[in-house]
């Protein structure tokens, strides 16, 4: 599994370089069925990503945010590949960098694989089942990484907050949780902050589909997090047709 998660960290960093190339010129925006943003770099990132997994040695599905394959399910080991090759179109839009690469490996219904990539800062969030979850710095220095835990007695909770996605009953939830204090943020990065011990807790209330959070899962669980449904069970991935997620928070314990 390590072997495997370098090479798609590699498939990644390709894909990553090509969507700056397209970030650092003028690129035409346009508006698909879902009234979502896409751009030349997310079709050309899908491509990249597309042809590096298909080069492996393994032959797995895939199932891409933009399409490009045809995805019949998973295998017979359970297995496909998740991916969203430019997560935060919003974002990259704007201009404001944070936007990520997202790679996952999905194994009987749960994320085992998980690459994040943050193209603009050169920072990587990586994981798997069996080798732990790290955080590649812009040096390249990699180095394990591990949630917070519980903020203690009269601490507030760090709350990471979607930057482009507010939702009506958030206030409400933030008010049961206690004392806060809320950080913005646009892409699965809020997963790495939250996974790297820098925050607590991501409440997402409102639509997201299964390739913006699957990798990012990954490191959040590697790191000793979770990531759950507002009734408590693991956000799941066991029915690939079913495309969006239920409301569901992270926690860093």
């Amino acid at each position: 599994m390590e072997s495997l998660l370098t090479q798609v960290l590699d498939i990644a960093r390709e894909a990553g370089s090509a969507i700056l190339k397209v970030y650092a010129q003028d690129f035409e925006v346009e508006i698909k069925s879902d009234h979502s943003p896409v751009t030349a770099a997310d079709k050309t990132a899908n491509q990249m990503i597309l042809n590096g997994l298909n080069a492996l040695e393994e032959k797995i599905p895939i199932l891409s945010e933009e399409g490009g394959e045809y995805f019949v399910g998973a295998d017979a080991k359970g297995r496909y590949w998740l991916i969203d090759p430019l997560d935060g179109t919003k974002e990259f839009v704007k201009r404001n960098d944070e936007f990520t690469v997202n790679i996952a490996l999905i194994e009987h219904g749960k994320p085992v694989l998980g690459v994040v990539l943050a193209p603009v800062f050169n920072v990587a969030y990586i994981a798997a089942t069996g080798v732990g979850a790290f955080k590649i710095d812009e040096h390249g220095q990699q180095t394990p990484i591990r949630v917070s835990g519980k903020p203690g007695e009269g601490q507030k909770w760090r709350v990471m907050g979607s930057r482009s996605h507010a939702h009506p009953h958030l206030e409400r939830w933030l008010k049961q949780l206690g004392p806060h204090e809320t950080r913005p943020m646009g892409s699965s990065l809020k997963f790495g902050i939250i996974a790297e011990g820098s925050a607590d807790v991501y409440p997402r209330l409102g639509p997201t589909s299964l390739w913006d959070t699957a990798a990012a899962q990954t490191v959040v669980e590697q790191a000793g997090g979770r990531v759950v449904t507002l009734d408590g069970t693991p956000l799941s991935y066991a029915t690939p047709a079913q495309i969006l997620n239920p409301d569901f928070v992270v926690w860093g314990y």
